[in-house]
């Protein structure tokens, strides 16, 4: 049973060791931002402390990195979308992309397919870098450094001083609500594509299709858009009335505040960074929960000594025979978590028994697995559009490839275990 979703930023898994790290993969659905893998592989290219190599610091990154993981398709893709008419869903499922739809008899699924940055991040572990790579992690370096660029910061300026500088964040935020939601919908929306870069051929498709919608208000007509442009002119105008002096740096917040443009996508935003606890409530749905990297950390610290109390055992049957569900003790965050965000019904679920005799039934197992494997190996490519609404195929196959243990914790019973070796092999 998959948990709640939830994003972090780079500073929460830096923080855990692999044991704890084992809890994150295994109660949260993890949306990895693509801009947490950009942050991972320019590390390639920093000063790390005295005695470890870059190759070693990214190496212990991606090993505590869940296996499970889905990666979050890149918000520019998502836009390019929006603007071609495709809805964007901002209801906290994360978005991938990459799925190809498939057919085996009368039935009908998508395969998801491990993407490339996780296929690297199996590399890493072992420190294994393509020359590409590198390569890349020195323009992404730079590129993350940058500072806003002259021309953008002088028009906020600009415009601070004509209006008048917002004294607060709250301030701030009415702002940019006022700017988004101006009755001058077409200067507003011309304003806001421009700012992110459209090209002129572009932005008149754009216009020429709101026009034909009976021109809805931004947040109707590309709502995803209106949440990302709401997101740049707190940054920006934040910064020209000079508000997040408080926090860090201002050359590192431009890296930070980019992780807000992924929050539709998530239950659960995990951050110990300054900036990121002074800023995301103002992105947040009501439905959402900010989680501060340290108590983050903290119940995952508790969650590992709970399960080590456990007899050997148990322990050596695998995580997913004796936590397949979180406590049922509310001292732990994650399980209010799982009473706030999965189906009321989820206590009812009972994980098998602690006495080392819970043995899966080798019938079963081998129904599912056969099912699955064939799925996998036997069905055809189909267009996209012939399955319909995504809802309604019969299976969804996402391919990872997970270790079988991370730090001191086994993740499988040892005959699943040896089942999916005579798979593989």
């Amino acid at each position: 049973m998959t948990g709640p979703s939830l994003i972090f930023d780079k500073s929460v898994l830096q923080s855990l060791n692999p044991d704890e790290a084992m809890w994150l993969d295994n109660f949260y659905t993890v949306n990895i931002t693509p801009l947490f893998f950009v942050e991972t592989l320019a590390d390639l290219e920093k000063e790390v402390r005295t005695g470890k190599t870059p190759e070693q610091v990214v190496g212990s990154m991606a090993y505590k990195t869940p296996d499970t993981a889905c990666v979050g398709t890149y918000h520019r893709e998502l836009l390019s979308g929006e603007f071609m008419g495709y809805g964007v869903e901002m209801s906290g499922r994360p978005i991938i992309s990459g799925g190809q739809a498939m057919k085996l008899g009368n039935e009908t699924g998508i395969i998801f397919r491990e993407p490339p940055e996780v296929e690297a991040f199996h590399r890493w572990q072992k420190h294994q870098f393509l020359e590409i790579e590198r390569t890349i992690a020195k323009t992404w370096r730079g590129n993350l450094k940058s500072e806003t660029p002259e021309e953008i910061n002088a028009i906020f300026q600009q415009f601070v001083a004509a209006s008048g500088a917002p004294k607060s964040l709250d301030e701030l935020k009415g702002q940019v609500d006022r700017i988004i939601d101006s009755q001058n919908q077409k200067a507003s929306l011309m304003f806001g594509l421009s700012l992110m870069g459209v090209s002129s051929e572009a932005q008149e498709k754009i216009i020429k299709r709101w026009e034909i919608s009976g021109k809805k208000p931004m947040r109707e007509f590309i709502p995803y858009f209106a949440y990302v442009l709401s997101v740049d002119l707190f940054f920006y105008l934040g910064m020209a009335a000079n508000l997040f002096s408080n926090f860090r740096h201002p050359q590192t917040h431009k890296i930070d505040i980019a992780y807000l443009y992924y929050l539709p996508f998530c239950n659960i935003f995990v951050s110990g960074d300054k900036f990121h606890i002074g800023t995301a409530s103002f992105f947040l749905r009501p439905d959402q929960t900010f989680v501060n990297g340290l108590d983050f950390k903290a119940d995952l610290v508790k969650l590992d000594q709970h399960y080590s109390a456990l007899p050997e055992a148990v322990k050596n049957r695998g995580v997913v025979s004796f936590a397949s569900i979180p406590p049922d003790d509310t001292s732990f965050l994650i399980t209010r978590l799982w009473d706030k965000y999965m189906s009321a019904t989820w206590r009812d679920i009972k994980t098998r028994k602690f006495d080392g005799t819970d043995k899966i039934d080798p019938e079963t197992e081998k129904a599912i697995l056969e099912k699955i494997g064939k799925f996998a190996t036997e069905a055809k490519p189909v267009d996209r559009d012939s399955l319909g609404n995504s809802d309604d195929v019969q299976n969804m196959v996402l391919k990872h490839m997970v270790s079988a243990k991370k730090g001191k914790w086994r993740r499988f019973p040892p005959e699943v275990e040896n089942s999916l070796k005579r798979i593989l092999d």
